[in-house]
């Protein structure tokens, strides 16, 4: 049993307007929408937000991804389910959700930007910061799915 936490929209309502805000330029990315959920299910395994993973997994289904692709994005590096586009946004993700473990060194970089025009690539670091945000809201303040 954990203690009562905030409503962080309540306490700092200007603070998540700005959140909003951000979380829906996302929405108007170039990216296709699954491989943004790809990237915000992968960050959301890795920073054990149980309630992102849970909305990100439903809203992954609901635009269409594959049940047996959703059960191996932890998996990832094994599976030959996803394309190199698709990897390249996994690898990228990670290295930047584990900042204080991975490098975003030079060969990682390359790796990812083969896959990824100039836009693209701006856009796909936006969208894993700020799942990465959302994912320190969700742990943080201890949020469960329904």
């Amino acid at each position: 049993m954990s203690i009562k936490r905030i409503n962080y929209y309540k306490a700092a309502p200007q603070m998540m307007k700005a959140m909003m805000d951000l979380e829906n330029a996302t929405h108007e990315s170039v990216l296709p929408i699954l491989l943004r959920e790809l990237v915000k299910i992968r960050a959301s395994q890795l920073n054990h937000c149980a309630f992102c993973l849970n909305m990100h997994t439903k809203d992954a289904l609901k635009a269409g991804e594959d049940i047996h692709r959703l059960m191996a994005i932890s998996v990832w590096k094994e599976s030959r389910l996803f394309t190199d586009r698709e990897r390249a946004a996994l690898l990228w993700t990670e290295t930047l959700t584990l900042l204080s473990e991975k490098e975003a060194s030079d060969e990682i970089y390359q790796q990812v930007s083969a896959h990824f025009n100039d836009q693209e690539l701006a856009e796909l670091s936006v969208v894993i910061a700020v799942i990465n945000a959302w994912n320190r809201f969700g742990v943080g303040f201890a949020m469960q799915p329904e």
